[in-house]
């Protein structure tokens, strides 16, 4: 993969508790220009959304204890100086329509399932 740097400038929350994936999304993003904030809970996710409002949420919808349809419901209900409207990605290994809907109903913009490509 060629990074194109387009991801320049921006910030990227990414909140994920499989060590593997929380290592290799950071990697390719940053090596396309994102800073990339990582984290394991949506306790983290909460703190950092409060705190630096990042451009963009890449959230594992199947995380212990919050799972993200929850999480998502509770970042929209913010105003959006708080970090309600953030573009939000929903990270799954349910890679079905079923899934994708129920991800976006929430208040994801879009659904990406694992495995995932650096592409």
């Amino acid at each position: 993969m060629q990074p194109s740097g387009t991801l320049a400038g921006l910030d990227i929350l990414v909140v994920e508790d499989d060590d593997d994936t929380r290592f290799f999304l950071p990697t390719v993003l940053e090596m396309d220009g994102a800073k990339v904030i990582a984290g394991i809970s949506a306790a983290a996710a909460r703190k950092v959304l409060s705190e630096l409002q990042p451009d963009i949420l890449i959230y594992d919808i199947e995380l212990p204890g919050e799972d993200g349809y929850t999480l998502i419901c509770k970042i929209r209900a913010l105003n959006p100086k708080n970090g309600g409207r953030v573009p939000a990605i929903a990270l799954t290994a349910y890679a079905d329509s079923e899934a994708r809907i129920r991800a976006l109903k929430s208040g994801f913009d879009t659904h990406v399932s694992k495995p995932i490509a650096p592409e």
